[in-house]
This record gives C-alpha cells, sequence and structure tokens, in this order.
C-alpha cells in the first residue's frame, strides 16, 4: 500500500491510496484457494474444482470482494497511521478505470477525503465553579395540591329533603328507552345508567332536560343527534328518549382527613402531605438541574474556541432550518423571527448550531477523557421507554433499533450527554444558591 497526503489544510484531509495490482491478484488467489474445496460445482466431484473454473465461473465477483475489503483495511490503516480521528463518514472515490482493477491489469487507486476531529483541550471539570439552585417548597404549596386533589376527588350523597330535584351537577341513576319515528332503536336503551348533569355524557340536550327532575318521574327527552355522531344511521336524527329517574344524588365535598387519604391508598393525611412534599421536591430538583446544565453550558462554551468540522456544522444547521421552515410554513414562527429577514435568520441560526456541534465535542472529548460510557443496558431501557409509546409495536420498534445502529446512536446520545454532565456536577465546585420559585420555573429559550 502506498499512501500520499494531498491535502492537510485545517480540519479537512485528502490521502490517495494505491493498492498494486499484484497484491489484489494475491488476495483474489488466496479467497478462491480458501472456497474451491467448499463447493460443489456439476461436473467436479465435491471438493475437486479447479481453481482455473472458480476463476472463470465467479472470478469478477470475487475480485469485488477482494476491493472491497482493501477499501475497508486500507482506508482504516491509512488513517491510524496519520493519527487521524474521523469528524464524519471518510468518503473514498476511486481513481482510473475500476474494471481494468478488477480484470487485473491495473492497480487500485482511490483518494480518501475525510474531516478530522479538531485538536483542543478541555476544561479541568474540578476547576469549575457552578451554583446550584436551591427552592424548598413550602407548606402552603403543599396545602394548595391537596386542595386540587380535593377538588378531583368527587363523592355523592343521597340527595335530601321532602321532594328533591335534580340539579346541574347532580349525579343520577336512571333508565331510558330511545325511539326514533317512534321506533326503539338498537344501542339507544339501557337499565341503571349514570349520569351527571353538566358532564357531557350524553348527547347534547339529553342531561339539561332532566334537571328538576324529581326520583321516581318519568320524562321523555326530545334531542336530536349531532350532525357529526359517529353511527351513520343516527347522525342528524331527532329521537325521544322515555327516562325514568330513580336515584338522585348531590355532590358532596372531600374533607381533608386521615379517613379520606386511606381511601386514596395511603396511611394517612400526614403520609399524603409527605408524598406531595417529594413531588414538588423532585419538580424542583428537575428545574434546578436544567438552569445548573444551562449555566454550565454556557461557562463551556465560552471557554472553549476551535475550529469545527464543517459537514457536521452543516448537518447541524440543516436540522435546525428544516424546522424553521416548517414552522414558517405553518404560520407558527414567533413574532421576532418573523420580522427578520431570511439572512439575518441564517446567521443567527447558524451559531445557535455552530454552539451546539461545539458543546457536542466538548462534552465527548471531557467523557472521554474521564472513561464516562453508556452501558447496552442503559440503551435497552431507553429504546424499551421509546417502545412504550406505540402500544402493540413493542417489538417492531425495538427491532428498528437493532438493525438501525444511526437510530441506536441517538438513543445513546442524550443518555451519554447527561452522564457527562452528571460527572461534571459532581466533581466541579458546587456551591447552593437560594432563589425564588418564580426564578427557578422562569421559562428559558432552547
Amino acid at each position: 500500500m502506498q499512501v500520499v497526503e494531498k491535502l492537510n489544510e485545517g480540519l479537512s484531509r485528502v490521502y490517495e491510496v494505491t493498492v498494486a495490482k499484484d497484491i489484489l491478484a494475491a488476495k483474489l488467489d488466496a479467497k478462491i484457494k480458501d472456497i474451491a474445496p467448499k463447493m460443489q460445482i456439476k461436473g467436479f466431484r465435491p471438493g475437486k474444482v479447479p481453481a482455473a473454473h472458480v476463476r472463470k465461473l465467479y472470478g469478477k465477483e470475487l475480485m469485488s470482494e477482494v476491493l472491497q475489503e482493501q477499501l475497508n483495511e486500507t482506508s482504516q490503516a491509512t488513517l491510524e497511521q496519520h493519527k487521524v480521528r474521523p469528524a464524519s463518514q471518510p468518503e473514498l472515490n476511486p481513481i482510473g478505470d475500476i474494471d481494468a482493477v478488477i480484470k487485473g491489469e491495473a492497480d487500485l487507486a482511490y483518494e480518501i477525503s475525510v474531516e478530522q476531529m479538531p485538536e483542543f483541550e478541555p476544561v479541568d471539570p474540578s476547576t469549575l465553579e457552578l451554583k446550584r439552585p436551591v427552592y424548598e417548597p413550602t407548606e402552603e404549596e403543599v396545602n394548595e395540591q391537596l386542595e386540587n386533589i380535593l377538588k378531583q376527588t368527587k363523592s355523592y350523597e343521597s340527595k335530601g329533603g321532602k321532594a328533591p330535584k335534580a340539579a346541574d351537577g347532580d349525579k343520577l341513576k336512571i333508565d331510558f328507552v330511545g325511539k326514533i319515528d317512534g321506533e326503539v332503536f338498537e344501542g339507544g336503551s339501557m337499565e341503571g345508567a349514570e349520569l351527571v348533569i353538566g358532564s357531557g355524557q350524553f348527547i347534547p340536550g339529553f342531561e339539561e332536560q332532566l334537571i328538576g327532575a324529581k326520583k321516581g318521574e318519568e320524562r321523555v327527552l326530545n334531542v336530536t343527534f349531532p350532525a357529526d355522531y359517529g353511527a351513520a344511521n343516527l347522525a342528524g336524527k331527532a329521537a325521544t328518549f322515555e327516562t325514568t329517574v330513580h336515584e338522585i344524588s348531590a355532590p358532596k365535598d372531600a374533607v381533608a382527613d386521615d379517613e379520606w387519604a386511606k381511601g386514596l391508598g395511603l396511611e394517612g393525611l400526614d403520609a399524603l402531605k409527605d408524598l406531595l412534599k417529594g413531588q414538588l421536591q423532585q419538580q424542583y430538583a428537575q428545574a434546578a438541574r436544567f438552569k445548573m446544565k444551562r449555566a454550565l453550558l454556557d461557562i463551556l462554551d465560552e471557554k472553549h474556541s476551535f475550529e469545527l468540522p464543517k459537514k457536521m456544522l452543516d448537518a447541524e444547521f440543516a436540522g435546525i432550518w428544516q424546522q424553521v421552515e416548517q414552522d414558517k410554513a405553518a404560520g407558527q414562527l414567533s413574532e421576532e423571527d418573523a420580522a427578520k429577514s431570511e439572512d439575518e435568520l441564517k446567521g443567527e441560526y447558524m451559531k445557535i448550531a455552530e454552539r451546539r456541534v461545539r458543546l457536542g465535542l466538548v462534552l465527548a472529548e471531557i467523557g472521554t477523557k474521564n472513561n464516562v460510557q453508556v452501558s447496552e443496558q442503559e440503551v435497552a431501557q431507553a429504546i424499551a421507554r421509546e417502545a412504550r409509546n406505540f402500544p402493540g409495536q413493542e417489538r417492531q420498534v425495538f427491532e428498528f433499533y437493532r438493525q438501525n445502529p444511526a437510530a441506536a446512536a441517538q438513543i445513546r446520545a442524550p443518555i451519554y450527554e447527561e452522564k457527562v454532565v452528571d460527572h461534571i456536577f459532581a466533581i466541579a465546585k458546587v456551591s447552593e444558591e437560594p432563589i425564588s420559585k418564580e426564578d427557578l420555573l422562569a421559562d428559558e429559550e432552547d
């Protein structure tokens, strides 16, 4: 193998590689010698097929395999020899007549075009100074959460009085028989049905006509099915429902006490409050981590400056710009962006792409230097979480990621990033900083 460096400019490298035809011929002879004894061809005893006959029948196909193997081996060897860490997949471009190479009449010559990873020394995470926002949920916030649960926990009790009448919000137990043009229709009758007036469980007009009804009263309700009703045979048609009211129950406000909390599966009210406080603490801890990570990324961006691989940058920008164009077509651009020219937008989003690529490389380098790794189990768990978003198609999701390494890499990347960030948090100089709830939960641009 002969290698000539043709370009060494910035991060771009181009190498011309030549593999002599004699070496290719020897590789082909070795391949034929290896497979000939295993071949079964009509007219020859098993294992006795002459090498010349194998060459005649399969020479071109086998030489194509030899060439592919040599491209893989020699390109990898060239990059290792020149200590190139590719930032993206190298491009291999044949030089000369490839048919002549396959026929054994010419050397294999090709160019490797590649962008290498930039060389830089990342900041030592142990020298970084970070502040962790701290906010502790108050008793008032816990009680607010408790009130929300109380509002969602509705119970009913039999409505009192001499002759109670149904009102909006009451729960009724009824029998009804639905008719169209005086004929009972399928699916329009039920016994012991429960409905809450005003809940919208039944078609428009049904529930409202039961307001004022008494226990044991029979009423005929006149309604019209919506034009877009799911059953085509009923859509838009007028109907009557002969209805009998059996029970009327009024909503009863729940009381936050031990018995109520036990009804929710907890030991008592204090246990419920502890649970709610823990949930708030987790929510605030996640918000604090987001702010802390954002501050870390700002510091890392400020402390590093190096040339970025063009192909990597172009790919990142293309992804961002595609989303911008989709938002523009859907009329979802922010007012600020909508007022700018395309050149202005491209300039701003290119800076975002540069930041993302630079930070990605910095985090990757810090992770490499500190031996941060993502286990196959962690990737499998992430894929399992993804699969749960597609009920009934879990097997296909797992198979998709198994057959698509690039897709699996996209699953692995955010896991790796978070592990590197956690590693930095663990060894950096971190001090706690009290913060208000408003500042902690304030929206920030991604």
